[in-house]
């Protein structure tokens, strides 16, 4: 690493590991002479470089109690009881009130005899063998160095210090004992080689400002070497969900093709979200294990009478239209249930019915709902668009305007599949091809509504309709394989989604 891309900073913490080895932030502050935040700074930068390395360490720290405080100034009071009686030989017992207060007199016996310095013989004190040859017992020791150097780490004592901070740790207010994390910094082989080039000390301009331009004194300062290696702050700006920016881009190419963006209830009579669409009040669909019917409110009102009585009629033998309809009694109760709208195509049929002049191009997109069991690919609740082009239009049109759509939507390969849906006739269904998994993959339907939709509505034009769930797109553009990820109050998966 060159010198030039160094902070002054990282060049002093540098110099000081080469002459300390191994050291902690307090060591290279004392080494260096700068602040302690300017070290740990520098640190982070140079263990990102790999000139240093970092290890932390978990230690106990060893601090003065207030008692302690007061018996490194005094002595303990087995060591001020134990000098009397180096004086004198022995003594009784009542002696040792004259320097010692009743507490302590208590506590200098018990200690006295468990260190092995005295024992009592008939109210008298007298020291042991061990006793007049003792000077000064591991755990004064101990007291004297917490004195000094405020706070010792555990892992810095030898055995006997140990010991005797067990020892002290046992004796009210004496120490205190507490779990502490400090670190080590060393030199890699690149940070010792980087020594060895020769690090020079001198002012340098990391940043220009008003200051230094205006007074001119960069004129002879040297700039800092800019890295563009040099990690940089994670930002997390705001965005759109994901799902959301699949919605607006699609609102934007349907706008751009010419299209009118239209909106429905969610909540939905059964007639404009299957009777209208000539589905059959028998079909499996209607059950309440693909629907969600509402309770509140129950019923909900039909349009006027005579679109009603014409969707009757071309239910029960097929009205005008020169079909033979489904051949059974039609019910307006069961038209009036209110249900969640299981597509958005009950909100383009609603259109339809308003009698607009044709031609007329529009949109939908919004929420839907199926009675579906939640799994990694399916959900009670998810979005749909959907589009309509009606007027002296035809098959070949359709085609047409999906391609481009899905071009637009940045599928280069679009193919077309005969399909069957209940209210379009031809219906087909549409795939794309996904250049990076080499395959095919069904994106939408599409179809020309029946004449048992339209001409109840009094429209006698073709009306183009298709439409798409959005979630599958989502998924496959996220690159998600569970459905249900679209949803969790994930924020790390949000933050690092890509934008689409």
């Amino acid at each position: 690493m060159q010198q030039e891309e160094l902070h002054r900073h990282e060049k002093l913490v540098l110099k000081a590991l080469d002459r300390l080895g191994m050291a902690s932030p307090e060591e290279i502050v004392e080494d260096a002479g700068i602040e302690f935040s300017s070290v740990n700074r520098a640190v982070s930068w140079l263990s990102l470089k790999g000139v240093v390395e970092v290890e932390d360490f978990e230690d106990k720290a060893i601090e003065l109690g207030e008692e302690g405080k007061v018996y490194v100034e005094k002595g303990l009071p087995e060591r001020r009881a134990f000098e009397l009686l180096n004086k004198k030989g022995e003594i009784e017992l009542k002696e040792l009130n004259s320097i010692l207060s009743r507490d302590e007199v208590t506590i200098a016996l018990g200690w006295l005899k468990r260190k092995n310095l005295a024992v009592i013989d008939s109210g008298v004190l007298k020291p042991t063998d061990n006793g007049m040859k003792e000077r000064e017992t591991p755990d004064e020791e101990l007291l004297l160095s917490v004195m000094k150097e405020g706070r010792l780490l555990e892992s810095t004592l030898n055995p006997e210090l140990k010991q005797a901070a067990e020892l002290l740790k046992g004796r009210k207010n004496v120490i205190r004992i507490h779990e502490v994390s400090h670190r080590k910094i060393r030199l890699t082989e690149k940070g010792r080689k980087t020594i060895k080039q020769g690090i020079k000390i001198e002012d340098e301009i990391s940043q220009l400002t008003p200051e230094i331009i205006k007074n001119g004194t960069w004129k002879n300062m040297k700039f800092r070497r800019y890295s563009i290696n040099t990690p940089a702050p994670e930002l997390l700006p705001a965005k759109l969900h994901p799902l959301r920016e699949i919605v607006e881009e699609i609102r934007w190419i349907f706008l751009k093709m010419g299209f009118n963006e239209i909106s429905g209830p969610m909540a939905e009579s059964a007639f404009w979200n299957f009777d209208a669409l000539f589905v059959p009040q028998d079909h499996p669909a209607r059950e309440m294990q693909d629907t969600f019917y509402l309770s509140n409110p129950e019923k909900t009102e039909i349009p006027s009478d005579d679109i009603v009585e014409a969707v009757m009629n071309a239910h029960e033998g097929g009205w005008k239209t020169g079909s033979r309809g489904w051949r059974y009694k039609w019910s307006r109760e069961k038209a009036m249930a209110s249900v969640l709208r299981t597509h958005t195509t009950s909100t383009t049929i609603r259109y339809l019915a308003e009698g607009h002049e044709l031609p007329v191009k529009v949109f939908s997109l919004g929420r839907v709902f199926r009675n579906e069991r939640i799994s990694f690919k399916h959900l009670p609740e998810f979005h749909q668009c959907e589009g309509i082009v009606a007027g002296d239009v035809g098959f070949s049109h359709l085609l047409g305007i999906l391609k481009k759509f899905y071009s637009t939507m940045g599928f280069s390969q679009v193919r077309f599949r005969p399909a069957y849906f209940p209210y379009t006739e031809p219906s087909l269904e549409v795939d794309v091809f996904l250049e990076d998994k080499g395959k095919w993959m069904e994106l939408g339907g599409a179809g020309i509504f029946r004449p048992e939709v339209t001409e109840p509505l009094g429209i006698h034009k073709p009306v183009l309709a298709w439409g798409l769930g959005l979630e599958r797109l989502a998924m496959l553009r996220l690159g998600l394989k569970d459905i249900r990820q679209l949803y969790m109050s994930d924020l790390n998966w949000l933050r690092r989604v890509k934008v689409i």
